[in-house]
């Protein structure tokens, strides 16, 4: 009983740590961590499982986010979410994207943000989720919109959209095509890179169609690059294989050009892919 109540619950505690944490391999910690406690819990008193859950999962996300905002000053360079194969969560409405710019929200505001936004909970049991009035809570994610209004994707590309995107962007890149490039890109595309030093990346955001160009054109301007599209939870990618080391590759549009581009090539954020 005590696992199977567990395991009914245990897609959308997932769904949950992950749009909190942007992270598979914290999420799983959280996992095994909100069972080892489901399993010491005194059940008598808990008449609805599935919301005791979601209150330890939340919990427990946002003391992973504290301390992880310890640690960011010893991580080199962008840090950007850790791309999970699309068959490994069942989840709906989320992006890259909107993962990384929720990095700017403080850990309360991101956890208010997503039970409320992605699981539309009310703001009473938000409140008891978190320990905080729902007036509190209401106001935390008033400041998280805020604080998203700007920099959160207004535009969706389909997922043949994406595909086309990225395979073309790539083969201009291994083409050495800048020109072709360029129309890609729009004027202010920004471009991140996680490597946490662990490859030769850019460590500060490349900007401006030119230098977006030219720099990928450097990077994958060679006749041995290989490509193999990925399908993540997020929608898709492109691991690019750049002598011998690994790039994940997704990419933002407003319909016309590509906005952002991250590439994931830290290792260690690769594992799950």
């Amino acid at each position: 009983m005590i696992l199977q109540e567990y395991e009914s619950a245990r897609g959308m505690l997932a769904g949950l740590a992950y749009r909190m944490l942007g992270s598979w391999h914290d999420t799983e910690d959280v996992l095994q961590e909100a069972y080892v406690r489901w399993s010491a819990a005194d059940r008598s008193d808990v008449a609805e499982p599935r919301r005791y859950l979601t209150r330890v999962v939340t919990r427990l996300s946002v003391d992973v986010l504290r301390a992880r905002q310890s640690r960011r000053e010893s991580y080199i360079g962008e840090w950007l979410p850790e791309p999970v194969p699309a068959n490994a969560l069942d989840l709906e409405e989320v992006s890259m994207a909107l993962l990384h710019v929720m990095e700017r929200l403080t850990p309360p505001q991101r956890a208010v943000y997503v039970l409320r936004t992605a699981f539309t909970l009310p703001y009473d049991e938000i409140a008891e989720i978190l320990d905080r009035t729902p007036d509190d809570c209401r106001q935390l994610h008033r400041r998280a919109t805020h604080a998203l209004a700007d920099d959160r994707p207004r535009y969706e590309p389909t997922v043949d959209e994406q595909r086309r995107l990225l395979l073309d962007f790539v083969a201009a890149a291994r083409d050495g095509d800048l020109p072709r490039l360029e129309s890609m890109l729009r004027d202010d595309v920004i471009s991140w890179t996680d490597a946490n030093g662990r490859r030769r990346a850019a460590r500060k955001p490349v900007t401006g169609r030119e230098k977006v160009a030219t720099f990928f054109a450097h990077i994958y301007g060679r006749p041995d690059v290989t490509i193999t599209p990925v399908d993540l939870i997020t929608g898709p990618g492109l691991m690019v294989v750049v002598r011998g080391n690994h790039h994940l590759l997704t990419v933002d549009s407003d319909g016309t050009a590509i906005t952002a581009i991250r590439v994931v090539a830290n290792p260690e954020k690769l594992s799950a892919v």
